[in-house]
């Protein structure tokens, strides 16, 4: 019996699904040399889906699933909205996941950022939350560069990547990565947010919609002045992750020459048609 046998053995009908313990999948794995994602990408392939996935599989399916698995993102800042968007996509199951920041915690981020905590002020945002995407997900690969987004660091951090995600508070460094992904056909999912309000939209390669949304001399946005309470990163984050995981598993559309404009103080939300 071979060690896939053993796990798909104890098997579970899940509606349509045929689930199996992903901790069990993961000893015998072990045990055959294979890592994690090996053993999961195996599974799906083979009709089994792991029960960590079993609640998304009505919205993405196992072949959504494979698709996260096999994809890299990058996640480029890791403040208020990078933090959460990274959990989400760990849970998710994107396979791997590059986190960047040049910052560390302090106490101002303790109102709104999921990853900073009491304990952790003084720690680098960028490994901080490396280390707990794999923590969420051990099949998840993960690294986390504390280092500022430019030209000069676009191409290691870049390379391999299959979408990258906007979660930056600096105009300088956003017109930066727009170009660079730009340059090499890589997707984008772009957030902002201030106060009560916040943005989304996506960038597909060849579409330049966005970038007269970043001209201006100011290098930071109106989010000076209204700070930004725990409530909106948390809703903007969590949209930028569908947006990232439709991209990726190819499901449903997303705000592409659109940008999806949200006002909390109001409750509206409004999709703008930019071209």
């Amino acid at each position: 019996m071979s060690w896939f046998d053993t796990v798909v053995y104890s098997a579970e009908a899940v509606g349509p699904w045929k689930m199996v313990s992903f901790l069990e999948l993961r000893k015998a794995a072990a045990m055959e040399g294979l890592s994690p994602a090996e053993a999961e990408i195996y599974c799906l392939e083979n009709g089994y889906v792991p029960s960590r996935y079993i609640r998304s599989m009505g919205t993405l399916g196992p072949d959504g699933q494979l698709r996260l698995l096999s994809s890299c993102a990058a996640v480029i800042g890791c403040g208020g909205l990078g933090g959460l968007v990274g959990d989400l996509l760990a849970r998710a199951g994107v396979g791997r996941l590059v986190f960047v920041d040049g910052d560390v915690f302090d106490e101002t981020n303790l109102n709104r950022q999921l990853l900073a905590t009491e304990e952790l002020l003084g720690k680098s945002k960028a490994r901080t939350a490396a280390a707990r995407a794999m923590e969420i997900n051990g099949a998840v690969e993960a690294e986390g560069r504390q280092c500022r987004f430019d030209s000069f660091t676009a191409e290691g951090i870049l390379e391999g990547v299959d979408l990258a995600v906007d979660c930056l508070d600096s105009l300088t460094s956003r017109r930066v990565l727009f170009a660079e992904c730009a340059s090499r056909g890589i997707p984008l999912v772009s957030g902002a947010i201030a106060g009560f309000w916040g943005q989304v939209g996506v960038v597909l390669p060849g579409d330049e919609t966005l970038t007269g949304y970043l001209a201006g001399e100011s290098d930071t946005g109106v989010e000076t002045e209204t700070g930004n309470p725990p409530f909106t990163p948390a809703l903007v984050a969590a949209l930028e992750c569908a947006q990232a995981v439709k991209l990726l598993t190819g499901k449903g559309t997303v705000l592409a020459e659109q940008l999806l404009w949200i006002d909390l103080a109001d409750d509206e939300f409004t999709r703008l048609r930019l071209r």
